[in-house]
């Protein structure tokens, strides 16, 4: 299809900047949602630049969210990038139903999760709230280097990692798609396909069974 999409590499060692969570549907995203959808309607007027121009607002992103499935960061590129030729393919059929990203976002993720069956893998362990877990429970021991208190941090985040493991699948993917990603309910409800408060009980409940596990650790 003549397709050429440029990569701006992120390091390889680390998250770029332009992965950190996206902010809620409000103010500034807005706006963004609306820049989203002109360049949307340019791609499907025949403008291969402006989709140019999502490749470039969203790859670095999208290859953070890709290595949460597969750590390999060469291959989360290659996903990555089938990725995104999938969805330039799809574009004439989008309707704007849900945000751009939205809609990236579900057909990445798929693209992750058959690459993995493709090559007999399974998803890695998930690392909700890891981060979180880890600051709270330095704060509550008052971020004192011992040997003790740092064992504990990664009894901590071990028992994090369990928890999240353990939770239904519907319940760990609204946590996940909240926490690590930082979408809005709204955006959460639309990849989900489910009422919002649906999403806002299952966040609820999921950080609640983190947090009873986690508990008898920090305040003990």
């Amino acid at each position: 299809m003549g397709l050429n999409l440029r990569w701006s590499a992120p390091n390889a060692r680390g998250t770029p900047p332009a992965a950190r969570p996206a902010t809620t549907v409000t103010g500034v995203a807005v706006e963004e949602a609306a820049i989203d959808a002109a360049l949307v309607e340019r791609v499907q007027a025949g403008d291969r630049l402006a989709f140019d121009l999502l490749v470039r607002k969203y790859q670095h992103r999208i290859v953070a969210l890709i290595q949460r499935f597969v750590p390999d960061w060469h291959e989360a590129q290659d996903v990555a990038q089938e990725a995104f030729i999938k969805a330039y393919r799809a574009l004439p059929n989008f309707r704007g139903d849900s945000a751009f990203y939205t809609w990236l976002y579900k057909i990445s993720v798929n693209s992750a999760k058959n690459f993995l069956v493709s090559q007999s893998r399974r998803p890695p362990l998930d690392d909700v709230l890891m981060d979180d877990a880890a600051s709270q429970s330095d704060d509550r021991m008052h971020e004192s280097a011992t040997p003790e208190n740092e064992f504990l941090r990664e009894e901590v985040e071990r028992t994090v990692l369990a928890a999240v493991e353990d939770l239904p699948e519907d319940i760990r993917t609204a946590l996940t798609l909240r926490e690590i990603d930082g979408l809005s309910y709204e955006e959460i409800a639309q990849i989900m396909n489910c009422p919002i408060g649906t999403v806002r009980s299952r966040i609820f409940r999921g950080r609640d069974a983190v947090d009873r596990r986690i508990r008898p650790l920090v305040e003990g």
